[in-house]
């Protein structure tokens, strides 16, 4: 069990402390497809006009036709009729870029004529996903460069995360005007108030208080002393700060409620006062405490400890949060180790995130393994080579809202940090992209579209970063679009444990598809059990064809089945329920079917 949780925003650290950067970065300019710009001042080239009722020309492709070639004689332009429009207008072109004078004599034209009830030209429209004017925008990379970054601006004529909450169980929140829009009232479950710092336990107050200690040791051993970090303040930035406000960042879901859920205080917090805080967030009841009025479709936890087990506590309020409809995303570690020995990113049902740096390579402190799902931006403040503790490379973190107080809230700033927890906060954002795009889209179905979606690391990834770094342009507009194109990947996100002795299956339904399915599909598996010998994996179309895909084998004791297997199922109708069904053969080890995919 784990006594604490650290905060894992700061390379290598598994205690409360945090070795974020604490200069302001010299921002490099954006390129010139992102500069803020104006709407392009373009030439009118035709008008529409709309007859009265009861007019020849309103009924009559004939008449309108007459009467443009009456006023292009009026006028001196060469007016013509091109078509009518479905509400009835008809529009005219104007034979060529006319100047406003031309375009003024034409309208004063049509409007002089008593058959028309009204003329207007025919302007332009452009998408809107342009570049926000908040004044730090530029500092952002991991949101636009095509190396680094996470596509987003793109995904913004579809989604901006309107009408979904996230609950950032973190630090709590330090007031902050790029922020405070957002903010949805949340609550404080550190119980112990020593911990807290605000001479009470629990309260409906989520004020970050601050999370500095004072000595060496006074944490634990190995503990140094530092100062507050104003963690939960930074995630939630990054997730929802206020866009297009001509100050400070543009945030990931701008148009999502940020709830401040505070659970991390002197010395970290605990995994009691987590669960229930997990709980509380998704809807949940927690014994003593108000019920939450806003319940969260999302949850970032940037925090963690060292454990190789996920604690029980952990799993059942996950399990509860899942079950309600909330997707839970995580944040790997920082510690450059293996993340399965790391809670809660060894747990189940949630959505484990890696770090990767500008240059779209894994942070040199994010932990990986098979664990990870998914990776996102987390930065890097120094070079891996340079000195620890020492900020060196400030414009390549994450740029956030932040306080400037060394242990109570002073004034509001931005500060750039590094770590896993800068990394989740953005799937975070995407997951309310995805949510407020589609609001029926179940946890499985958000965690299935971020990893299908995500494209492979430009950089690299030794030890595994799961599917690659998230994109969120094409998550959202992959959970938008109905028709499967060829090539289509079918997906199932959802845990199924793996008892010792049992058969269990999970189950994909198929539609969309014409005739049979290929000779070569592929079936993608990714199983987490100790000792995989112990497993049998078959596939079960949907006539209940059996075909297996792994034997059991008891010299076999290596960790998880990773892979993907090409199976003839030509003779299968390509629509219906395929199963995998994982069967467990011998005692001792036990594990869950993470996910698996179908690709036609």
């Amino acid at each position: 069990m784990v006594a604490s949780a650290a905060i894992l925003g700061a390379a290598a650290m598994t205690s409360g402390a945090f070795a974020a950067a604490p200069v302001a970065s010299t921002p490099k300019p954006a390129p010139a497809s992102q500069a803020m710009r104006a709407l392009p001042s373009a030439p009118v080239e035709k008008v529409i006009v709309t007859y009265k009722t009861r007019t020849a020309e309103a009924g009559s492709n004939t008449a309108a036709k007459s009467d443009a070639a009456e006023k292009a004689a009026k006028t001196g332009e060469k007016l013509s009729f091109e078509r009518r429009l479905a509400g009835g207008a008809a529009l005219v072109d104007l034979g060529g870029k006319a100047t406003k004078q031309d375009v003024t004599e034409v309208i004063d034209a049509f409007r002089a004529d008593p058959a028309v009830a009204s003329v207007e030209p025919d302007i332009r429209a452009y998408a809107m996903a342009v570049t926000p004017n908040d004044t730090d925008y530029a500092k952002q990379w991991d949101l636009f460069e095509p190396t680094g970054g996470m596509n987003v601006p793109a995904a913004w004529d579809k989604a901006t995360g309107t009408g979904v909450t996230v609950a950032v169980i973190d630090t709590g929140y330090a007031a902050h005007s790029d922020v405070a829009g957002n903010i949805v009232s949340g609550y404080d479950f550190i119980s112990t108030s020593a911990d807290a710092r605000d001479g009470n336990g629990r309260d409906a107050d989520p004020k970050d208080e601050g999370d500095w200690n004072a000595t060496a040791g006074e944490c634990g051993a190995g503990s140094t002393a530092s100062n507050s970090s104003w963690h939960g303040t930074h995630v939630a930035g990054t997730i929802a700060a206020t866009t297009n406000n001509t100050k400070g960042i543009a945030g990931i879901a701008y148009n999502a409620k940020i709830q401040p859920v505070r659970v991390l205080g002197k010395c970290g917090g605990s995994s009691s006062d987590i669960a229930d805080a997990i709980t509380w967030a998704s809807g949940g009841t927690v014994p003593g405490i108000p019920a939450n009025a806003t319940p969260a479709k999302v949850i970032n936890l940037s925090l963690g400890g060292a454990s190789s087990t996920c604690p029980s506590v952990y799993q059942t309020a996950i399990n509860g949060a899942v079950a309600r409809g909330t997707t839970v995303v995580v944040a790997a570690g920082n510690s450059n180790a293996n993340a399965s020995g790391f809670t809660p990113a060894n747990c189940s049902n949630v959505i484990t995130v890696a770090s990767t740096n500008r240059a779209g390579s894994r942070s040199y402190y994010s932990n990986y393994g098979t664990i990870v799902d998914v990776a996102a931006p987390g930065g890097e403040t120094r070079n891996a080579t340079d000195t620890p503790g020492t900020v060196t490379t400030p414009e390549n973190g994450i740029y956030s809202t932040l306080n400037s107080g060394l242990t109570t809230q002073s004034t509001e700033n931005y500060k750039p940090y590094q770590g896993t927890s800068m990394a989740a906060p953005h799937i975070a954002g995407l997951a309310a992209l995805l949510k407020s795009a589609k609001s029926t889209l179940t946890p499985a179905e958000i965690e299935s579209a971020i990893k299908t979606n995500a494209r492979p690391l430009p950089g690299t990834c030794t030890g595994g970063c799961g599917t690659g770094i998230a994109d969120s342009a094409k998550s959202v507009n992959a959970v938008l679009d109905t028709t499967p194109p060829t090539g289509t990947v079918f997906t199932n996100a959802t845990d199924v444990q793996i008892p010792d002795n049992t058969t269990v299956t999970s189950a994909i339904a198929v539609t969309g598809r014409t005739g049979n399915a290929p000779a070569t599909l592929k079936v993608g598996v990714d199983i987490k059990h100790t000792w995989r010998g112990d497993l049998v994996v078959d596939l079960v179309a949907p006539d209940g064809t059996v075909r297996n895909l792994k034997a059991s084998s008891s010299s076999d004791s290596a960790d998880n089945v990773v892979a993907t297997y090409t199976v003839d199922a030509s003779s299968e109708v390509a629509n219906g329920t395929w199963k995998l069904q994982v069967r467990d053969v011998a005692t001792g080890d036990t594990g869950y079917i993470d996910s698996w995919s179908l690709t036609f």
